[in-house]
């Protein structure tokens, strides 16, 4: 049976590629079930410093499985709950991996395939892409994606875009702030190698304290946050990364970590 994901390491970047183009890359249970591994494990991984994700053939994600839909209409109340929870845990594994993730964006991101746009902490587009929350059409909503698309393009955008489930041009995503890049498609692997170049010259420990610094910030008012700011800014100023980058800022030389 093929992978329907598949991941080559290089260079230290992880290509995470969504691999049932037959399909349009859609969701069943393999897949999820797929993707919650592979970013687990890149999590741990020592030799990661990013990760792309992409997904093969003419769209980068349809959204949900038409076969795996219908089997839906056969569960109970408590498997559909367990379902959706497995599919969260997904979205959440990637969220919460501790690398960068640039996702390029091709064809349709659809559904779920625009919630991995919302966990991708890069995202560069091709100009003809189109995207959509278009759950309402199906007659359900985008409940599992929202924590993380609200987190990206606010409750204003939502409200319009959740509610209508109406399908949008990458200019669009770019202006709500679901993509933060809109080139031609022939474009796309030079401006993910330009988002790479630059994670390549951060200090990789950094980069994720960065990462992890903007979820806990997010998640606390300011009484907390005070503490929480001040704790990671020391902590990272006496690491041996951080002793390095400011070492090597003021002796004007690069920094061993740059590539």
């Amino acid at each position: 049976m093929a992978q329907s994901v598949t991941v080559e390491l290089s260079g230290g970047v992880a290509h995470v590629t969504l691999a049932r183009p037959e399909v349009r890359n859609a969701f069943n249970a393999e897949l999820i079930e797929r993707l919650h591994e592979a970013f687990t494990e890149i999590t741990a991984a020592d030799d990661v410093r990013a990760v792309v994700l992409a997904g093969e053939g003419k769209v980068f994600c349809g959204g949900a499985d038409i076969g795996w839909m219908r089997g839906s209409l056969d569960l109970s109340f408590d498997e559909n709950v367990r379902d959706a929870e497995r599919m969260s845990d997904m979205f959440r594994a990637i969220d919460n991996c501790s690398k960068p993730v640039v996702g390029r964006v091709h064809g349709a991101a659809l559904g779920g395939g625009a919630g991995l746009a919302g966990v991708c902490d890069i995202v560069v587009a091709a100009e003809d892409a189109i995207f959509g929350f278009t759950e309402v059409k199906l007659g359900i909503i985008p409940a599992v994606i929202s924590p993380f698309v609200l987190g990206k393009i606010g409750a204003s955008q939502a409200r319009r875009f959740f509610l209508t489930g109406e399908r949008f041009g990458a200019r669009k995503a770019l202006e709500i702030g679901l993509v933060h890049e809109v080139v031609t498609e022939g474009e796309l692997g030079d401006a993910v190698e330009r988002y790479l170049s630059e994670l390549r010259s951060a200090g990789p420990h950094a980069v994720s304290a960065a990462k992890l610094l903007i979820r806990r910030v997010l998640d606390n008012a300011y009484d907390g946050t005070r503490a929480i700011t001040a704790r990671a800014i020391a902590q990272q100023r006496i690491s041996a990364e951080g002793q390095e980058g400011l070492r090597a800022f003021l002796e004007r030389r690069p920094a061993s970590f740059s590539e």
